[in-house]
């Protein structure tokens, strides 16, 4: 076996791995959360106001019934945190599946066709890109809330996140498909393939897609950190999820009302479990992007 094919096989750092389990763990609890969970937190016969702010168990008056103790309704943290994780990673998923498919759509084909069409696509995503994702993602959720009722809000809020966050980052996508997708033409087999004369709906999704998709994997793996962020910060600034059906962001919210009254754990809690979360999607995205970066490879 060659040095370059045990270089291939060569298992990850220590962090990475540490980092991969790190996240199995925590999409676990998020798909199981209904199971592992004491209580339901949005049942209000589950918890009582005798309850609230116990501290955590390692601290003087803490409850060995609540192991980080529970906010200022009685909540048990344990429970509202992994709800509030679940609905943090499905949102952040959510966003990143709709801009990829944006995305690599858009990109497919201004990368295939090119001319007008290649303009037109480009010169939207360069708009987009000149705003921040946090400024759009704002824009959306309050056109959306001053379109719809209270309820109506209340009731579609994460869709009404997924779409504001995916607007501004499906631009990425598009950029990279686009960028791939002009050097795949170029190549024999594609040339051939246009000569027989497949449609080009079938030369793109049989012959061009698959050989982009590793680069837009990598990019989805990274930017799902970035989603989950964006989320918590529009739930912080009270234009995320309700306070009745809380994300990380919203549970942080709610815990700096707190802050400096003593209880500090109402957001410290959420915020660690935010940071432990974005920290290993990013290690992990990282180390995906290296490993699957052609040039890297190459050496």
């Amino acid at each position: 076996m060659t040095s370059r094919a045990l270089q291939r096989i060569q298992l990850p750092p220590a962090s990475v791995v540490i980092a991969g389990i790190v996240l199995v763990v925590i999409l676990l609890l998020a798909i199981f959360t209904p199971l592992i969970a004491p209580i339901d937190p949005r049942n209000v016969s589950s918890y009582s106001l005798v309850d609230m702010e116990i501290p955590p168990v390692f601290m003087d008056g803490g409850d060995p019934r609540f192991l980080l103790g529970t906010d200022n309704q009685g909540r048990d943290l344990v429970s509202v945190i992994l709800f509030g994780l679940r609905i943090s990673i499905l949102i952040g998923a959510g966003a990143v599946l709709l801009a990829a498919v944006i995305g690599v759509a858009l990109g497919s084909v201004a990368g295939y066709f090119g001319g007008i069409i290649d303009t037109v696509v480009m010169r939207i995503a360069d708009v987009l890109v000149s705003f921040p994702t946090i400024l759009v993602a704002l824009l959306v959720s309050g056109i959306a809330r001053a379109q719809l009722g209270p309820e109506t809000v209340s009731t579609w809020a994460p869709v009404i996140l997924i779409f504001a966050i995916a607007v501004n980052e499906w631009v990425q996508y598009a950029r990279t498909v686009r960028g791939s997708s002009m050097v795949e033409i170029s190549r024999d087999y594609v040339r051939a393939a246009k000569v027989i004369g497949l449609p080009s709906s079938r030369i793109m999704l049989r012959h061009i897609l698959p050989n982009v998709m590793s680069s837009v994997m990598v990019i989805a793996t990274i930017n799902l950190a970035g989603a989950i962020l964006t989320e918590a910060t529009l739930s912080f600034l009270g234009a995320g999820m309700p306070a009745t059906y809380p994300s990380l962001g919203t549970l942080i919210r709610i815990g700096n009302e707190f802050l400096f009254s003593g209880l500090w754990w109402i957001a410290v809690m959420p915020a660690a479990v935010l940071v432990i979360l974005v920290l290993a999607v990013n290690v992990v995205g990282d180390y995906l992007r290296d490993r699957f970066n052609p040039k890297l490879m190459a050496n």
